[in-house]
């Protein structure tokens, strides 16, 4: 790949989704764009590169953003943060919000759903606290491809092996073939939309928690601090965020604390301040 044709992917990658490519990541270039450029019935990863520096064709651009977005899941994925989500973060929100009766959780970048159904199927072991609650999950990405096979909810035999006790897999689970389709019930229970966390977030409402796990490495410091002082403005200040374990704010904004002795759990500064003695861990575990 030429100097020319690495700037230019690499800028619409930044400029459509965020993302940046580093020049040792030549490698992941051709492993993923390689494959859309056959589908084209081109030879090459430069004719395809050539093919869309010559006329702007924004199915083609849409299926290059997505080819090099789509990032691996798994259910339950490094396990803590959905533990503290169902054992810690749920009972404070029970509390909190017991005069509305209302719960709203955003999984930021989604990917094929097995984060958002994750937390779905914690909350339906505790369905008998939630009876009367709505509780709204909303889970986004920027890839139409990925959604897609998150609504329908199919799973390969790998992909339900990783991190899925074998318990749940035989309770939410029907097995045809060598795939697994999650339960109506579940996907239910989560709604997917298109979205790029570019985009402005002023028509989502405001949510009580927000997963944006293992997104913000992908991006240059200005656009993680952007991202981060934008999602506070959608989270009141009871909000709770979940980043991913190698992910922090600091440095980046003061709108958030994080929480001792929590790894990828944050609270709203305001929350913080507010917490007797400084004790961040008190406001989220021990109302």
């Amino acid at each position: 790949m030429t100097p020319d044709d690495f700037d230019f992917i690499a800028a619409l990658l930044k400029a459509r989704s965020g993302l940046i490519v580093s020049r040792d990541k030549v490698y992941l270039l051709e492993s993923r764009l390689t494959p859309v450029a056959r589908r084209r019935g081109l030879d090459t990863l430069e004719k395809l590169l050539a093919t869309m520096r010559r006329q702007v064709d924004e199915e083609l651009t849409r299926t290059v953003v997505e080819a090099m977005t789509t990032n691996e899941s798994f259910f339950f994925r490094d396990a803590t943060p959905f533990d503290i989500f169902r054992d810690q973060v749920l009972p404070r929100l029970r509390e909190h919000n017991a005069a509305s009766k209302r719960i709203r959780v955003w999984c930021a970048a989604a990917s094929s759903g097995q984060e958002p159904y994750s937390l779905a199927i914690y909350i339906k072991e505790q369905e008998h606290l939630w009876r009367d609650w709505a509780i709204e999950i909303l889970a986004t990405d920027i890839s139409t491809q990925v959604l897609d096979k998150a609504r329908a909810g199919i799973y390969t035999q790998f992909e339900v092996q990783r991190g899925l006790p074998i318990r749940t897999l035989i309770k939410y689970f029907t097995q045809s073939g060598e795939t697994w389709q999650l339960s109506k019930q579940i996907r239910d229970m989560v709604t997917f939309r298109e979205f790029n966390l570019l985009e402005s977030y002023r028509n989502f409402g405001r949510f009580d928690v927000i997963f944006c796990r293992n997104v913000l490495i992908y991006f240059d410091q200005e656009t993680k601090a952007d991202v981060l002082n934008r999602m506070r403005e959608i989270l009141p200040t009871h909000g709770t965020l979940f980043l991913g374990a190698a992910e922090t704010v600091l440095g980046l904004t003061d709108r958030f604390k994080p929480v001792p002795g929590q790894r990828g759990l944050y609270v709203t500064s305001d929350a913080a301040a507010a917490a007797p003695g400084s004790g961040v861990r008190q406001n989220v575990a021990a109302r």
